[in-house]
């Protein structure tokens, strides 16, 4: 009896640590996708501004920070040997490895998106339009993961939707001088692509860890990410290669107008703050679920449009406000039900738990 209730009491330890650390892994994972949302889209239209014009280039620098994520991951296998459990570097199983390399290819694609958006968008436009991944993310949510949406979920969806609704109606009135009508409507619907095809993208990879034939630890997930930029990179690279970006890219940084250096290091912190996001939102989904990653990517909207009128001095006309307004009390509703789920899961386990 008395072995009975110690193995129970180390089971719920070991749960309530589990809890603990998976919060960590979802606090720290929100923080790498807060960073790596807000700062990729102003690094990457800076890139834009000050002279650069390769698009395929600006895709590839989204997912080639992959080799970034082989350190932790050298390091975690490196713990796990000192503490003497039995691991492999690398256990990512065919099983799937195949579905990353799948969601690697369609994660280039989108970067493609992405990135022609940017190139022609003022950042707090773009940014908005992303914002309606939301909506999409939900829907692929719903019906490949059978995620489950209470009131205030489906009215977070519904006033983010309508905030870029209210922003593709008044889209021409920040067009940049040097854009042409066309243009600005390429760059529009590209960046609505790319917000359709990430919102599939999320849940797709939550599907992909609850069919994982294996356990999925927060190190598998960084070989998952490292097999999926690798894939997008690939993608991106072969886009290169087709429009000579190689041979372009010394002469381009000569050209830029922050000089040759400053080029080469916009690059390079481009490359990490991607990786920061690709990683936070994988994480994210591992820690809880694609809509919240969903919902964290357009909840930083106000961070992402307050930097892009301080640093770019773009315009912020009112339906900018409106949007934003919208996307706000989104952020609020959303987050004020998940407050009251949980509220009612401790009562009903109160309730159920012996005297």
């Amino acid at each position: 009896m008395d072995t009975q209730v110690t193995n129970n009491q180390h089971t719920e330890k070991d749960d309530k640590m589990s809890k603990t650390m998976k919060k960590a892994l979802l606090a720290m994972n929100g923080v790498m996708l807060g960073v790596g949302n807000c700062g990729g889209p102003l690094v990457q239209r800076l890139y834009f501004i000050k002279g650069g014009k390769r698009v395929w280039t600006s895709s590839w620098l989204q997912t080639t920070g992959w080799p970034f994520l082989i350190i932790p991951v050298i390091l975690s296998f490196l713990y796990k040997k000192r503490i003497g459990k039995e691991t492999k570097l690398f256990s990512l199983k065919p099983s799937l490895f195949l579905p990353c390399a799948v969601l690697g290819v369609l994660t280039g694609f989108d970067d493609y998106l992405a990135a022609y958006g940017v190139s022609r968008l003022p950042v707090s436009t773009s940014a908005l339009i992303i914002a309606t991944q939301l909506a999409f993310t939900a829907g692929f949510a719903f019906l490949l993961v059978k995620q489950k949406f209470t009131a205030f979920t489906i009215n977070s969806i519904f006033l983010l939707s309508i905030g870029a609704v209210v922003l593709a109606l008044h889209t021409s009135s920040d067009r940049p001088a040097h854009e042409s009508r066309l243009k600005y409507y390429e760059g529009f619907f590209m960046t609505l692509g790319a917000s359709a095809l990430y919102g599939f993208i999320l849940p797709s990879i939550e599907l992909t860890f609850k069919k994982a034939k294996q356990p999925v630890t927060y190190s598998l997930v960084m070989e998952m990410q490292i097999v999926i930029s690798f894939f997008a990179t690939a993608v991106c690279t072969i886009g290169m290669l087709i429009n000579h970006d190689f041979k372009a890219i010394p002469r381009e940084a000569r050209n830029f107008d922050l000089g040759e250096a400053t080029y080469y290091v916009i690059l390079a912190v481009s490359a990490l703050l991607w990786q920061f996001f690709f990683l936070g939102a994988i994480g994210v989904i591992f820690c809880a679920s694609s809509l919240l990653s969903g919902i964290i990517i357009a909840t930083l909207l106000p961070v992402t449009e307050s930097l892009a009128v301080l640093f770019f001095h773009e315009k912020f006309q009112a339906e900018k406000g409106l949007a934003l307004t919208l996307s706000l009390w989104g952020f609020v509703s959303y987050f004020y039900g998940e407050f009251r789920q949980m509220k009612k899961m401790k009562r009903q386990r109160d309730v159920g738990s012996p005297a």
